[in-house]
């Protein structure tokens, strides 16, 4: 019985084998399936990931390396966001609606939200909206409250995360942020 042996691989292409998986990616990947995947222990992928980050800074770089949803992904820099949207020419009609957005709003600060309480908060109905979320896969189902009528709960998903650029749920600015910009209205 032969033993495999393991290959020893430098860090630089350990760093570039990263990359090129990062780039092929249609969703953040996470360090797990990095290490997985390159046959690398995590700690390993995760210097791998911090230093490509780093060269993508010091070379002041289009692109970044950003921890969202979970994983890892190579992104635009925000600073181009408006040059990258006029070049993509950004449909009107991928934003979303006022109705909703604020939909959107509660569910992510109240999750689980139910209709019920999206409604007593917005103070009208969402149907149309909430079916909207769930087309874009903003928001998922998330079961049933124990309570009459057993009303379905809604959350956020790993695609809001994504969408909006989050790491995870606390990086929402806090309802008080929300106050101070609309001047205590």
């Amino acid at each position: 019985m032969e033993i495999e042996e393991k290959q020893t691989r430098g860090i630089s292409e350990i760093i570039s084998i990263v990359e090129a998986l990062i780039f092929v990616a249609d969703e953040p990947v996470s360090i797990k399936t990095l290490a997985e995947v390159t046959d690398e222990d995590k700690e390993i992928v995760q210097a791998a990931i911090e230093e490509l980050a780093r060269e993508y800074d010091r070379r002041e770089s289009g692109l970044q390396i950003r921890e969202i949803a979970g994983g890892w992904q190579l992104a635009t820099r925000t600073e181009f966001h408006e040059e990258v949207r006029k070049f993509l020419k950004t449909r009107p009609s991928a934003k979303l609606s006022l109705a909703a957005l604020e939909t959107l709003a509660v569910i992510a600060y109240k999750q689980p939200a139910t209709v019920p309480e999206i409604l007593e908060i917005r103070g009208v109905q969402s149907a149309s909206a909430i079916k909207t979320l769930l087309d874009k896969r903003l928001i998922v189902a998330r079961g049933r409250k124990e309570t009459v009528g057993r009303p379905m709960q809604y959350g956020t998903s790993k695609d809001f995360l994504i969408q909006f650029g989050l790491k995870d749920l606390s990086e929402l600015p806090s309802i008080e942020d929300f106050e101070d910009l609309a001047g205590g209205v």
